[in-house]
């Protein structure tokens, strides 16, 4: 495991979930002294160290856990895609909730991991203690769910387009600048690629370096986004859940309007100039609504 700089900490947790055990890893900022303020999972494809711009000033007076979920950065736990579904993510969180022996103040996500928490929602213990701050979660349409068969959606075009997505590169260096100012990372600062790539490309014996996250693996994800039904989760969390849509590209399908209209309680805004990548863009937006809500 490389090292971690020496504002944050990494951690492997030892959990027992249904979809097999093993080592979830985690940053943490912050004192250790004082019980967990503050925890995040990521997008697909991403891991817990890309957020760190916006994460690590919280750890001057929070501690803050962000982990790398199942498939993902330096996570130790099985893969195996027969019968995928997000349920995997929000089964893993109320395993590490297990192992941790004690909820956060606050849970937060980013666009599948903000899903995740919303599936987990209607299960966690201590729900009424335990504040929710969503980032662009992924929910479609109530009538995508109804109509999904449960099988994966490999021809839809993202899991297409991970499918295709080149794993192996000469160096660090060479990755980057693939990466830099394209596609999902266009409107990335440089410091949040580089975090981004610091956990999520591995060493190979060959001296070259390979994605954390497997192109196959990440595709599964986007092939299994319409089977897990997140809906219950916006019911169980009334009145202490917050979401942050993005302006353009939002892959939130509930509006403002119909949130606060079917689930009263629920603070649900869109962030001006933003993308899906609302966390990269404006860290200060995170920080702000991950401190209003430890408050």
């Amino acid at each position: 495991m490389p090292p971690a700089p020496d504002d944050d900490r990494r951690r492997l947790i030892p959990i027992e979930s249904t979809a097999g055990s093993g080592e979830m890893a985690a940053l943490e900022f912050g004192p250790d002294n004082r019980a967990i303020d503050i925890l995040l999972l990521h997008a697909n494809g991403f891991n817990a160290r890309t957020y760190r711009q916006a994460l690590a000033p919280l750890g001057a007076a929070l501690r803050v856990l962000a982990v790398d979920l199942r498939g993902h950065g330096l996570s130790r736990l099985p893969t195996p895609t027969t019968h995928h579904a997000w349920k995997v993510y929000a089964d893993d969180l109320l395993a590490l909730l297990r192992a941790l022996g004690a909820p956060p103040r606050v849970l937060a996500g980013h666009s599948m991991g903000a899903t995740a928490c919303l599936l987990a929602a209607p299960h966690l213990t201590d729900a009424g203690n335990i504040a929710l701050v969503l980032f662009d979660p992924v929910v479609a349409g109530e009538a995508v769910y109804a109509d999904s068969t449960g099988a994966l959606a490999w021809d839809q075009p993202l899991t297409q387009a991970a499918l295709r997505r080149k794993a192996t590169f000469a160096s660090r260096t060479e990755a980057a600048t693939a990466y830099r100012g394209r596609g999902a990372f266009k409107t990335w600062p440089d410091a949040v690629l580089q975090d981004y790539l610091a956990d999520g490309l591995r060493e190979t014996p060959d001296g070259s370096v390979t994605l954390a996250c497997a192109p196959a693996w990440e595709a599964a994800n986007f092939a299994a986004y319409a089977i897990s039904n997140p809906y219950a989760g916006f019911a169980a969390a009334a009145g202490r859940l917050r979401v942050l849509r993005a302006e353009t590209g939002s892959t939130c399908s509930v509006t403002e309007q119909s949130a606060t209209t079917r689930w009263p309680g629920i603070r649900m805004e869109t962030v001006a100039g933003t993308t899906h990548f609302l966390p990269m863009e404006r860290p200060d937006v995170v920080q702000a609504a991950l401190r209003d809500a430890v408050r």
